[in-house]
């Protein structure tokens, strides 16, 4: 019985082990070098959140890719449609961001956070398919647009909280 049990948690995986934990710990990271940022901005969702968000979106996506490839079902039997994964996590990290925005007096915020925690969860979906090289970029142009954009963006806002 117990070697039933134990064949139950050791089916092989289709991906060499080195790999699955490459993309997760890619996830992590870059979901953390986003989530810094938020962080270091004292933001309600910060380093945890986003990498928690990348982590959950590439083991979604590893595990749909599992399924495919172990699944007992004839291919022709079989659809796969990855665009229904994609659509899954991004209602998913859409309901958490939704969560992050705050509307009070006619003020919104936590808007960056919600959006950066979503493309979190497009960065995680990158690791998940192995597309390593599309996550970093992504991750590079956050960091351009939540440090150097805010950068041009918040004389401007300074400006205009003056009356001029």
């Amino acid at each position: 019985m117990l070697d039933q049990l134990a064949g139950e948690f050791s089916r092989p995986m289709t991906l060499p082990f080195g790999v699955v934990v490459l993309r997760l710990g890619m996830a992590v990271i870059l979901g953390g070098v986003i989530g810094w940022e938020r962080e270091v901005r004292a933001r309600a969702a910060g380093l945890r959140t986003h990498m928690l968000i990348a982590l959950a979106a590439a083991c979604f996506t590893l595990v749909a890719m599992e399924l495919v490839d172990f699944s007992n079902i004839n291919e022709d039997q079989q659809r796969t449609d990855p665009l229904r994964l994609i659509e899954a996590v991004t209602a998913g990290v859409a309901f958490l961001a939704a969560g992050s925005i705050v509307i009070s007096g006619g003020n919104v915020r936590g808007i960056t956070t919600g959006a950066s925690m979503w493309l979190c969860g497009a960065i995680g979906l990158c690791c998940g398919t192995g597309d390593l090289r599309l996550a970093m970029i992504a991750t590079a142009m956050a960091l351009i647009v939540l440090y150097l954009v805010r950068a041009l963006v918040k004389p401007i806002a300074r400006d205009e909280g003056d009356g001029n």
